[in-house]
């Protein structure tokens, strides 16, 4: 065991356990805003009290956020300080940029909303969601635009001393890689927030309880679902996916377990790749489809990993390979329920239909799982580059910081977590129970006493 492999999981880990929440307030962000219009439009209490609602499962989603979150700031100076001291220049400027603008805006206004409403007008209450709204987007794109940088550096000078500065702050924002990576990230982030806003609906039909606001859970739930879950396979996937095999044929050729460049290649639906043996086992492949897939042609020849240098091969091939195939089928299976449940909504039998709520209901967890095998296949397939051609991960990491102590906070990390999400459960599942209405709370409230 090395220090830099356990300086990779400390960060793999808290970065992995941070992202469940970001995913859920950016996605929720957005479905917040659809709740809070309908209600201004058509002066609807039941849509004004779902959309307090779910401020509120948002507000307990961005305080735990922020709490995992900031460890990971320490973690560049402490776990990865050669790299932030080389890399500082470039991604200390939108990661400023993410905490002063982003995140002030995203944490003030959602003050507002949640307890400002009897102080300030309808517009106005409506006008803190959509600022919320923006600032969480605005802060995921930050973000983003930084990690963007690491797998296709733009707009930078290698400098004698071996720094990197900035020589465009706009192509830095402006990055190629860094839209499409966002475009496929928040439309992710929307899956997430559609399937649990659609589960807690199924809950409350599937309950008797709360029925009415189990519809309008379900309703908005199924109709942002089947939309973002077309959106995330095509155009933004497809775009995206485009582009690594693009930049980084070692990336896109590990993930398909493509060993050897061919022309018309299949697409791998199920197997083991076999490193010793350059052959994936068990294969279940459709000819050609690889090929069509990212040149738009059957023809087209795709670059294996046999062209490729073996020390510029991903570290954990095959964790990569079955993190993106878990990536893929889990969406496809995204799409098929979600185009059956809206089928079911506009013949006016979902909310009767229990073998659909189930479904809806117990597939909540499935975008979570999603997220993070897409955010693994992203940075396991940048691998064994920290700064893609530019610094390997052996380069970056804090060698003055023993395997023993790296290892002694990441089980403190570990266990500090676990606690965390165990108060995170409790308070939601407690806010589900209570539901939207406050007759409901005040009930449970009084029943306590």
């Amino acid at each position: 065991m090395t220090a830099e492999l356990i300086h990779r999981l400390h960060f793999a880990f808290t970065i992995t356990f941070h992202y469940l929440f970001p995913q859920l307030t950016m996605g929720l962000a957005l479905l917040i805003v659809v709740l809070k219009t309908v209600a201004l439009r058509t002066g609807s209490e039941e849509w004004d009290k779902a959309s307090r609602f779910w401020a509120r499962i948002f507000a307990i989603n961005f305080v735990f956020g922020v709490v995992t979150g900031i460890p990971m700031e320490f973690e560049f100076g402490t776990n990865w300080a050669r790299f932030s001291r080389l890399s500082g220049g470039v991604i200390g400027q939108p990661l400023a940029m993410e905490g002063v603008f982003s995140f002030f805006l995203e944490s003030a206004f959602l003050g507002l909303f949640l307890y400002g409403e009897k102080r300030i007008s309808k517009t106005m209450h409506w006008f803190s969601a959509v600022m919320v709204f923006a600032g969480s987007w605005i802060s995921g794109f930050f973000i983003i635009v930084t990690d963007a940088w690491m797998q296709h550096p733009v707009a930078y000078n290698h400098l004698p001393n071996g720094q990197f500065e900035v020589v465009s702050f706009w192509q830095l924002l402006l990055n190629p890689w860094g839209l499409l990576q966002y475009m496929h990230n928040m439309t992710g982030a929307v899956v997430t927030a559609s399937f649990v806003m659609a589960a807690v609906g199924a809950f409350y039909l599937l309950d008797g309880k709360n029925t009415n606001y189990g519809r309008i859970f379900t309703r908005v739930g199924v109709i942002s679902g089947v939309i973002s879950t077309i959106l995330i396979i095509f155009p933004t996937g497809d775009l995206h996916g485009k582009y690594v095999a693009r930049h980084q044929p070692a990336a896109m050729a590990a993930m398909e377990g493509l060993f050897h460049s061919e022309t018309g290649a299949g697409i791998v639906l199920m197997g083991q790749p076999n490193e010793e043996t350059g052959l994936i086992d068990n294969p279940l492949v459709v000819n050609n489809v690889l090929s069509f897939l990212i040149y738009g042609t059957t023809k087209a020849e795709v670059t294996g990993l046999d062209r490729i240098p073996h020390d510029q091969w991903p570290s954990a091939l095959p964790l990569l390979f079955y993190a993106y195939h878990i990536m893929a089928g889990l969406g496809t299976y995204f799409v098929l329920l979600m185009i059956a449940a809206a089928f079911l909504l506009w013949r006016k039998k979902l909310y009767t239909a229990r073998w659909i709520l189930w479904l809806l209901l117990i597939s909540f967890p499935l975008p979570y799982i999603a997220n993070t095998a897409g955010w693994m296949t992203a940075e396991i397939g940048r691998q064994p580059w920290l700064i893609y051609g530019l610094m390997r991960t052996s380069e970056g990491f804090s060698n003055t910081v023993s395997v023993g102590n790296g290892l002694f906070t990441l089980i403190g990390f570990m266990g500090l977590y676990a606690l965390l999400g165990l108060l995170f459960t409790v308070l939601v599942y407690r806010e589900i129970s209570l539901g939207p209405t406050p007759k409901a709370r005040i009930v449970e409230t009084t029943t306590a006493h």
